[in-house]
């Protein structure tokens, strides 16, 4: 399909605007651009947001609890929001939690895990693995269901809710409900038919991608650890169900798609859902009709998980 008319002229702006590629600026720098990226005036309300912190072995981790309307106990998805494991934060990110909370019915968790290139891998993951372990423990005191916990994120967070369930599954606990993965990343790879074909002029291009991985890993050869690439799992265990969304004009669209049918594979129900004419980090962007849409889909993957 051709690219979105809404897309097309998100992107034409951008490059109107002549602004650098995040790979261009130093990370504090980047780290400010992507606020205004996903910056929306409305976002949608919800009976409660609580911030609180989880401690850990490596010190305090910020998260973000989001209440919807309603009666509880509710259901739970332990949120990581993207961003490359360098930028974004609970800020960026509020609006999709938002969103997600009152399309699913659910309480969100969002954590602001640790990130590179101040903290390597893996930093990010083991805070993500360590807030889905307080949430299962804690939740019941906010109002939420500690036997339904979902963990779901978008790119570089799909990446880490990934990596928690794999960690989840080689541990024995936490026991998860889903895995809502938002075009994830999959693989330390730039190899990909959808690189090649989308790795410019796309918004997320390969040389950023390339920039986000050098500054998460510690070493090349951490990169073929399961936990910072899902796709290079030699096994996964039980994976908890999955709905894995992709775009067609994204770098990452192969690599999620490939790890979904490794979940099939595995033996874990999946869905994968293509979204044509789209690009990376739509589902953060309210001003596409797509977006409603696929906040739609993930809210109605996750009220059919938590009802099972």
């Amino acid at each position: 399909m051709p690219l979105d008319p809404q897309a097309k002229a998100f992107l034409d702006q951008l490059a109107a605007a002549g602004a650098p590629g995040l790979n261009e600026l130093p990370v504090d720098e980047a780290r400010q651009a992507i606020k205004g990226l996903f910056a929306t005036e409305n976002p949608e309300s919800v009976s409660r947001v609580e911030d609180r912190t989880v401690p850990t072995a490596n010190g305090p981790v910020p998260v973000r609890i989001y209440v919807p309307e309603g009666q509880g106990p509710f259901p739970v998805l332990v949120f990581f929001h993207g961003g490359g494991w360098v930028i974004g934060d609970l800020e960026t990110h509020d609006p999709t939690c938002r969103a997600l909370a009152n399309a699913a019915n659910c309480m969100v968790v969002s954590v602001d895990y640790r990130l590179a290139p101040e903290h390597k891998f893996p930093a990010a993951a083991d805070d993500c693995y360590e807030a889905t372990k307080w949430t299962i423990l804690n939740i019941a005191s906010y109002g939420g269901d500690p036997n339904r916990v979902a963990v779901g994120g978008d790119s570089a967070g799909g990446n880490l809710a990934a990596a928690v369930a794999l960690m989840s599954g080689d541990h024995g606990a936490p026991s998860l409900a889903f895995q809502l993965l938002i075009y994830p990343v999959t693989n330390h790879a730039f190899d990909t038919e959808s690189c090649k074909q989308n790795g410019k002029d796309y918004l997320l291009t390969v040389e950023s991608m390339e920039w986000f991985w050098n500054h998460y890993l510690a070493s090349e050869a951490d990169g073929n650890s399961p936990y910072a690439s899902p796709l290079q799992a030699k096994y996964v265990n039980s994976p908890p169900p999955a709905l894995v969304i992709t775009a067609e004009f994204d770098p990452l669209r192969d690599e999620g798609e490939a790890y979904a049918d490794k979940l099939k594979q595995a033996g874990g129900q999946v869905t994968t859902s293509r979204y044509d004419g789209m690009i990376h980090g739509f589902f953060s962007m309210f001003a596409f009709d797509a977006c409603r849409k696929a906040i739609d889909e993930a809210g109605g993957a996750l009220k059919a998980a938590f009802a099972n």
